[in-house]
Order: structure tokens, then C-alpha cells, then sequence
């Protein structure tokens, strides 16, 4: 199925300004489908003058259900369900007025780390650390079990790391933009573990050309896809590609263990703990067979025009308002300086 043409559908979205969303927002409009977005209308994102914007709260379930019952969608995408209990509660609501339900998963639902790498769509599931990931695979099962049970075709997309114009870019503590401006000053960058284990980053246009391609696609009714980068890179090549992308000096990278770096800064290593530590690649064949999926957006290039969107919009912080990581990296190289001369 070929996202360049139109099926005439009419598709109502839960979210719809969000990185991805609003890609698959303006990739439903250049195919001319019909687009309904369903939001609490607390991000600027712009919409196309074509889509129609309906204010309201995903948990007020009688407001859900008379704007899902108004549109008579044929399809509805979920991007913004994060519990089984709002997966049943809208299961509830929405059922009797959808045909086919898109639900935005996450590779976070697997357990880690993996047995094996690439990790395919039926390996473990409920990861023992991250709650969210746990949350999100409670959340396929109410949707695949309302699918078994005739109520609508329900079809699971789990990307892996998503940037692009409108997001920020990940680093070790998270996505703070100081990290773009300490690059750019040829600032120390901390990197965890020996900056070895790897990451796929995947341009928003990319997968949400998946979703696209997903709706009223027969194929998909009753499975779940993988939709993540096929340009693994490890965490040094990632910080080098991103400081080569804006032009700046070639990075200083200084390695701090994970479990060092999760002991004295717990708060900002939620991502580390949760993802940024594990090696793992996934399997895109059964996207790439069923919907048409293709990596086209290199990350050295995707990154230059995030950084550009950023740039653009003076979204990128100057380095000093963070002084966390060069006191960390003082400290930890003058801890290493002391090992050294105990020996």
C-alpha cells in the first residue's frame, strides 16, 4: 500500500501535534484523506487548514465517544495511550464507531536486555525496569484482545528512538539542548559505559510513513511492526555524527560508568536506566513486507535539519545554564587522577 495514494478514508487521530503525529498529520493531507485530530490543545503546533481540531481531554471518556460517534471514522490512531486502563476505558467508548485502530506502541515493551539481537515482534515482553514499557505492552494486549474479539482490527506500530524537526536530541542525560551548545563550544561531552552499545535513531517521516501506509491495509489487521532505523551506531559515533552535523569541533568524549552515572544523577539518568544502556537492534523485515516501510533519512542528515529547526527558533540553550557536567566531569577525572596514584 502506497502512502501516495489516496483511499479516501476518514481517520481520527488522539494526539496530532506530537514529532510523529504531525508527520502522519501531514502526510494523510498530501493523500487527501480526510483528518479529524483530537487533542487538549496545549501544544503551538500549527495544523493544515484541511484538518479539523477537536479540543478535548482522551480521559473524559463521554467527550472521546461523541467526537469518535460525530466523525465515524474509519480508522482511529492512538498516540497518546500510556496505561491498560485507558486502553480499555477508550476500547469502551470507541468501539462501535471504528473499523480499524492504529495503535502507537514502543520496542520498550520488550524485556531487557534481549536473548538475542536483532529482537523480532514475538520475542519477551514487560521489561522488568521501565513502567512505561510495561504499561505500553498491557495496553497492545487490551487492544489485540478487543481485535480477537471482533470489535474492531486492531494494528501495533513500536518504534525505537524517533527525532526530527520539532523534537529535540538525545544524550546521555536526556534531551536538554545544552548539550547541542556544549558541542558547538567544544565543551567535554559525558558519554555512558565505554560509549560502545548501540542506538538507532529514526527520522519522523519515516515512521510515520508506516502508519500511513498501515491504514485500511488488510495485511496489518491483527499485527505488530517494528518501525525503527536500520543505521545502528554506537554511542560515540552518534555524539561525533551529531557534532559533525552542526559543524563543530570533533567531540571529547569522556566515558563514566552507568552505574556511576545512575548513582550520582538518578533523576537525569531515567533514560539510561530505562533504554540508553542496552545494545539492542530490531528486525524491520515484516514492516518492510507488509507496509511498504523504508529508512530513507540518514541520521547525519535528518539531525543537521533538526538542529536547523532548533537553530531557527533560538530553542538551543547556551551551554552555561547547565554547569552538571563539567562539575561531573571534573570530579570524575580527578577521582580517576586519584585511583592512578594510589597504585
Amino acid at each position: 500500500m502506497i502512502s501516495g495514494t489516496s483511499l479516501n478514508m476518514n481517520v481520527f487521530i488522539i494526539g496530532g501535534t506530537g514529532l510523529i503525529s504531525s508527520a502522519i498529520v501531514d502526510q494523510l493531507v498530501d493523500r487527501d484523506e480526510s483528518v479529524t485530530v483530537f487533542t487538549r490543545g496545549i501544544h503551538d503546533t500549527s495544523l493544515p487548514t484541511s484538518v479539523t481540531h477537536i479540543r478535548g481531554d482522551r480521559h473524559d471518556t463521554d467527550a472521546l465517544k461523541t467526537a469518535v460517534a460525530d466523525t465515524n471514522p474509519d480508522v482511529l490512531i492512538d498516540m497518546v495511550c500510556f496505561s491498560p486502563e485507558t486502553a480499555q476505558a477508550t476500547v469502551d467508548a470507541v468501539a462501535s464507531f471504528v473499523d480499524q485502530y492504529v495503535f502507537y506502541s514502543t520496542v520498550d515493551v520488550y524485556h531487557r536486555p534481549p536473548e538475542h539481537n536483532p529482537i523480532t515482534e514475538n520475542a519477551a515482553r514487560y521489561p522488568n525496569i521501565s513502567e512505561y514499557g510495561r504499561k505500553k505492552a498491557a495496553a497492545e494486549d487490551v487492544f489485540m484482545d478487543a481485535s480477537k474479539q471482533g470489535l474492531f482490527e486492531t494494528t501495533v506500530l513500536r518504534p525505537w528512538s524517533t527525532y526530527g524537526e520539532g523534537g529535540n536530541v538525545l544524550h546521555t542525560f536526556g534531551d536538554d539542548t545544552y548539550y547541542l551548545d556544549r558541542l558547538r563550544a567544544g565543551k567535554p561531552i559525558i558519554v555512558h559505559g565505554d560509549g560502545t552499545s548501540l542506538w538507532g535513531p529514526c527520522h519522523r517521516d519515516d515512521v510515520a510513513r508506516a502508519f500511513v501506509n498501515a491504514l485500511g491495509n488488510e495485511t496489518a489487521f491483527g499485527e505488530m511492526y517494528h518501525v525503527t532505523s536500520e543505521e545502528f551506531i554506537t554511542w560515540n559515533q552518534y555524539h561525533c555524527r551529531v557534532a559533525r552535523a552542526m559543524d563543530a569541533p570533533e567531540p571529547e568524549l569522556v566515558h563514566i560508568p552507568t552505574t556511576v552515572l545512575r548513582t550520582v544523577a538518578p533523576e537525569r539518568t531515567k533514560m539510561l536506566r530505562d533504554h540508553f544502556q542496552f545494545s539492542t537492534t530490531f528486525d524491520n523485515s515484516k514492516a518492510r513486507h507488509d507496509l511498504d516501510y523504508e529508512y530513507t533519512i540518514n541520521f547525519e542528515t535528518g539531525i543537521a535539519r533538526t538542529i536547523e529547526w532548533l537553530d531557527e527558533r533560538d530553542q538551543i540553550k547556551n551551554w552555561n545554564t547547565e554547569p552538571f557536567d563539567d562539575t561531573l566531569v571534573e570530579e570524575w577525572q580527578a577521582a580517576r587522577n586519584h585511583m592512578a596514584t594510589d597504585r
